[in-house]
């Protein structure tokens, strides 16, 4: 349900100390690694130096390279050196066609909050091999106290609803009402086959397995002391005859590719799911790209009241509600009015 790491080292005249809210999905991860997904062309010696120095503090405090970072915790970031392997010229400027595309995406915005609809195949952070994303675009803003901060993930290919923060004590509130499992997040998928019960929960543990491209979320026994605890409420809305169904999804905890791996472990991969996909749901796909989409996200606004926000299907989910004859309009209801977590 959720993708990997942060943004490009900023130019030195821009260069400033800023604070990241851990995202969800990042829960227990420990902080040196935290560090090296986002600036990769940092050395494991100068993150030590960081925190040892007291430059890298979490929530106010100092803490050791090893230490593990919680949801919603405030990292203080000192200014990174740049990445020297860069050419001059290669970081952090956007151009005005990418000021315009990411100006293009946003479905609400008021003094604190920004939500966009981030579309398939945008990574939210960056990496090695990942120039464009969320987190770069939001310089379209402006730098400093004027650049939005991420409170939140999606997965590179999941589309749908990303709520951005406007200046840190609204990027705090927003990290915090996630961090405590406030948020009530729908998503919509089409899964192959028809799942029985058509409405319920999985309280299924997972853990990761592999690294990098390779890295994947399994079923795991309770016991296992890498186990995450993961659940998620599920709804058929409706049913293309036995080949596939139209789920709607409400993950109550917040792990990486949960919803993926939880429909793959009772045996319905989400269609055009290439990582999580049996032979048959692969096929079944055909051309299909990922059929999960993040449509709603209800929590507490920043200032007070509801921020309940809906985002329009992709074109790549509309390609999958038409290949098998669904009608969006059907799902308008929330099939978890009074759901809730059974631990």
């Amino acid at each position: 349900m959720t993708d990997d790491p942060i943004q490009d080292a900023e130019p030195a005249a821009k260069r400033e100390v800023q604070t990241i809210y851990v995202a969800e999905a990042e829960d227990g991860i420990r902080l040196d690694r935290w560090f090296r997904r986002r600036w990769p062309h940092l050395s494991n010696i100068q993150v030590q130096k960081m925190a040892r120095s007291g430059q890298i503090r979490v929530d106010g405090g100092r803490i050791k390279p090893e230490g593990r970072l919680t949801a919603g915790a405030a990292v203080r970031v000192p200014p990174i050196p740049d990445d020297t392997s860069r050419q001059a010229g290669d970081v952090h400027t956007l151009s005005q066609r990418d000021i315009d595309f990411a100006k293009s995406l946003v479905i609400y915005e008021d003094d604190m909050v920004i939500a966009i609809n981030k579309p398939h195949g945008l990574a939210v952070q960056g990496g090695t091999k990942t120039s464009r994303h969320v987190d770069r675009l939001l310089s379209a803003w402006g730098e400093g106290m004027d650049r939005p901060r991420l409170v939140h993930r999606l997965d590179r290919d999941t589309s749908g609803v990303l709520l951005l923060g406007k200046g840190p004590e609204a990027a705090k509130r927003l990290a915090g009402a996630f961090a405590r499992r406030q948020a009530k997040k729908t998503y919509w998928a089409i899964v192959i086959g028809n799942p029985k019960p058509s409405a319920g929960q999985i309280d299924m543990p997972l853990k990761k397995t592999g690294i990098n491209d390779f890295e994947m979320m399994r079923p795991a026994d309770r016991k296992d002391p890498r186990a995450e605890s993961a659940e998620t409420a599920f709804a058929t809305i409706s049913r293309a005859a036995h080949r596939a169904s139209w789920m709607a999804l409400r993950p109550f905890t917040g792990r990486t590719h949960q919803l993926r791996a939880h429909m793959a472990g009772i045996g319905h991969p989400i269609l055009g799911d290439r990582k999580y996909g049996d032979d048959k749901s692969k096929e079944l796909s055909g051309i299909l790209k990922l059929q999960l989409h993040a449509r709603r996200i209800e929590l507490d606004h920043p200032s007070g009241g509801i921020l309940d926000i809906t985002a329009p299907l992709s074109p790549e989910v509309k390609a999958g509600f038409a290949h098998f004859g669904f009608d969006q309009h059907e799902g308008d209801d929330d099939p978890f009015e009074g759901v809730r977590r059974q631990r």
